[in-house]
């Protein structure tokens, strides 16, 4: 899957803090890094390559990081990083801005000098990174500029949207087959740079790819949200998010499943997961299936058996049954 993981634990004690800071300074880009407590320093990193686009975690103890000039100079893989900080917080500086971030997104330019202090009350931080080619971010530098070092909220809007994906995508990426994670990358990138573009003040700067993804999630996150109303339909759906039915359809046209049929696939997944949770052994079949929005149990069954090849009895039977 293009994935690599590593931590410092597989190093010894003492060496822990220069493994980190080779690791970054190597993998990441030329910088100097310091810290008040090599000794009992803690740090794992994973890269997950995702075709245009790179998207790594970093976790690690308190440090100050410094990029030069001098360290430009010497190499630069000329990317934009967008920082997603999970946890604790990272004071970032670059072209004369300055802030303090935590829980929200930060963009920094790997061309231009810069500072970071990370995990000042001790804790540590916790980091994903998506790193984006200048290439392809299609926006002018200058503008771009204005940006950098500055908070991106993340708890609202395509910030929220685009940090979500990033989260959801690192933890189901063990179940992304050989050619799903290069199209994940083309989805993030074009969800950065709708947020980047809204973050601009210029959302129509968004290629019309990124607009209809944005969109596209902003309808998937609705879905999730509501299977369980028997009233969810495209029409709804249309209506709640201020755009025709056709514009809907437009959405899903180079999709694998209409909209309705993405409605009626993730319902039957909840159920069929049901279905198989010992704890909800007692539950009748058919409160399952007025639980994800089906108000016939006889259109339930036959679903669930066209979807899997069995029916709703048969699978639970097999999932509960003791070996």
């Amino acid at each position: 899957m293009g994935e690599l993981s590593a931590s410092a634990s597989a190093v010894v004690r003492a060496d822990r803090f220069e493994w980190f800071r080779e690791a970054v300074s190597t993998d990441v880009m030329p910088l100097s890094i310091r810290t008040e407590r090599p000794s009992g320093f803690r740090a794992e990193i994973t890269d997950l390559r995702l075709g245009p686009v790179q998207l790594s975690t970093f976790s690690y103890s308190p440090v100050v990081a410094r990029r030069s000039a001098a360290h430009v100079r010497k190499g630069d893989p000329e990317q934009y990083q967008l920082a997603l900080i999970t946890h604790g917080a990272i004071r970032t500086s670059q072209l004369g801005n300055e802030s303090l971030v935590s829980g929200d997104l930060v963009l920094t330019d790997t061309s231009r000098p810069m500072e970071n202090e990370s995990g000042g009350d001790g804790a540590g931080v916790d980091v994903v990174m998506l790193r984006i080619p200048h290439s392809d971010l299609p926006f002018r530098p200058d503008k771009v500029d204005g940006l950098l070092a500055r908070p991106i909220p993340a708890r609202a809007g395509t910030g929220a949207i685009l940090a979500g994906f990033l989260v959801s995508l690192l933890d189901q990426r063990s179940h992304c087959g050989p050619g799903e994670l290069p199209r994940m990358g083309h989805i993030t990138l074009d969800l950065a740079r709708a947020c980047i573009a809204q973050q601009l003040g210029t959302p129509g700067e968004a290629p019309a790819e990124a607009r209809t993804q944005l969109m596209r999630q902003r309808v998937h996150r609705f879905i999730e949200d509501n299977l369980g109303d028997p009233d969810l339909t495209p029409q709804q759906l249309a209506d709640r998010h201020h755009i025709s039915l056709r514009s809907l359809h437009l959405l899903y046209r180079d999709q694998p499943l209409s909209v309705a049929a993405h409605i009626r696939r993730a319902r039957l997944e909840r159920a069929r997961g049901d279905l198989a949770r010992p704890e909800l052994r007692g539950l009748p079949i058919q409160a399952i299936a007025a639980r994800w929005g089906f108000t016939s149990a006889t259109a339930f069954s036959r679903a669930f058996r066209d979807a899997y090849g069995s029916t709703p009895t048969e699978h639970r039977a097999s999932a509960l049954s003791v070996p």
